[in-house]
């Protein structure tokens, strides 16, 4: 099958197409066949080091997938071939995303999304997960609370946005000028333009934060949490901030795979509460260029890869 493997740890011009052996699912696995694959910042981070994943003996990024169950392994009830699913099979262990075929645990995938194209439900799998786990299952957002989320144009924001709106949050996101209105067609209440105020100038008593950029982003808004205020930051631990004020809990969330989680997701598409926002797609053969487009830092919402 074809599939882009890392060759050596750097750059994007260090993914390459190859032809290697096509797996064969085992034990309570599926063998999908890709129709489209989504393209994150975890897998740029880990194509230029590794990061903290465990790599296979051909070392191949990629998480999100959408496409067809082409065989299922022993023990498998609730897949038969022919049967469309996406999902974020085997976070952060190796999957392969990127490739024609992409082996998973059965339970790692979840139907897909009736009224989307294989390139939307691609697009949802990782970004739509972690907006989940971090607003739903860690912060446990509640009607009428107030949420702030950083980047919220990009891949993980312009999902939390809708999350958080269904949830009955009153949304405000950060995001520069010329995206403004996306945001605010994506259910935010209000949009600040992080290029012209330090946000932490102009927002306050906020329940929760969700902060997808790291720095010093999350230190900042410890400034504009209530007593009792959530803050949650995903680039990575080193962004928890050292000093929290007492009665607020800052952590770092990793995201995982969730079967469950997919299907409130699905949920929320299929009752028009949700949806994807597709800013560039490219063919397998073309993942190199994929990476330098997302590594500018000027996508809004998601790259997908085409494959079948």
């Amino acid at each position: 099958m074809r599939a882009v493997v890392v060759e050596r740890w750097g750059g994007p011009e260090n993914l390459v197409e190859r032809e290697i052996e096509r797996p064969e699912p085992g034990l309570n696995e599926v063998l999908v066949r890709v129709h489209a694959a989504g393209v994150n910042p975890v897998d740029f981070k880990t194509r230029a080091g590794g990061a903290l994943i465990e790599w296979g003996a051909v070392p191949a990024v990629g998480w999100d997938v959408s496409g067809t169950v082409a065989a299922v392994g022993p023990g498998v009830g609730v897949y038969r071939p022919g049967d469309e699913v996406f999902g974020m099979p085997l976070f952060p262990r190796q999957a392969g995303a990127y490739a024609e075929y992409v082996v998973a645990p059965a339970r790692h995938l979840a139907p897909k999304p009736a009224g989307l194209t294989h390139v939307e439900a691609a697009a949802l799998p990782l970004a739509a997960l972690t907006a989940w786990q971090a607003l739903v299952d860690t912060a446990d957002v509640r009607p009428g609370e107030r949420v702030l989320v950083h980047a919220a144009a990009g891949g993980v924001g312009h999902l939390a946005v809708q999350i958080a709106k269904a949830r009955g949050a009153h949304v405000i996101g950060t995001a520069g000028a010329g995206k403004h209105d996306l945001v605010r067609g994506l259910g935010a209440d209000e949009v600040v333009d992080y290029r012209a105020v330090r946000f932490e100038d102009v927002v306050r008593d906020v329940d929760v934060v969700l902060d997808g950029v790291g720095g010093d982003t999350a230190e900042r808004s410890l400034r504009v949490l209530r007593p009792g205020g959530r803050l949650i930051t995903l680039p990575g631990p080193d962004d928890v901030p050292a000093t929290v004020p007492d009665g607020v809990r800052a952590v770092w969330m990793l995201v995982e795979p969730d079967r469950l989680g997919l299907r409130e997701i699905t949920a929320l598409v299929e009752r028009g509460a949700l949806r994807p926002v597709v800013d560039t797609v490219v063919p397998l053969a073309q993942a190199a260029k994929a990476h330098e487009i997302g590594e500018r830092g000027r996508t809004t919402g998601k790259i997908v890869l085409t494959v079948a």
